[in-house]
């Protein structure tokens, strides 16, 4: 599999410069960074969260867990962590475990940028596979995120 074609495609319409990182085979964020070689506080994870309005994406560092009680009391829902099987409709050309943080582009989610993330100049996440990164700066993939609220959330 290669790139997500939905976040191929937006990434060409958007026209921000970027590079695709191929790395082995990895099923876990701070595994990605070690088999690519990339400090874990460079690569951004997507945790996906539900409640009875729907889904939200928390985007953060590998490095880095969320801590759901603040989310909830920032956004004032009542949020759980989301059951992979149920992903894989909002995130149809994604492999189970491998979203992108641009999660407005599949379903028009709302999504939460942590600023630790922010801290470095560039930024990696995934490309809708287990094998290929996006690498870009970090201010181009703030403008991607431009609709995310941003704040503190993780640990």
């Amino acid at each position: 599999m290669a790139i997500a074609i939905t976040l191929s495609e937006y990434l060409e319409r958007s026209g921000m410069e970027y590079d695709v990182v191929r790395h082995p085979v990895s099923q876990y964020s701070m595994e990605t960074a070690e088999l690519a070689h990339i400090p874990g506080g460079r690569v951004a994870k997507t945790v996906l969260l539900e409640d009875e309005r729907g889904f939200v994406a928390a985007v953060l560092p590998s490095t880095c867990h969320v801590q759901l009680s603040v989310l909830r009391r920032d956004t004032g829902r009542s949020l759980r962590f989301a059951r992979e099987e149920e992903l894989s409709e909002l995130f149809k050309d994604c492999e189970v475990g491998a979203i992108p943080p641009l999660a407005p582009v599949y379903s028009g989610m709302a999504t939460y940028v942590d600023d630790s993330l922010l801290q470095e100049a560039d930024v990696y996440f995934e490309a809708g596979d287990h094998r290929e990164l996006i690498h870009m700066r970090t201010d181009a993939f703030m403008k991607l995120m431009a609709g995310a609220e941003r704040g503190h959330f993780s640990k």
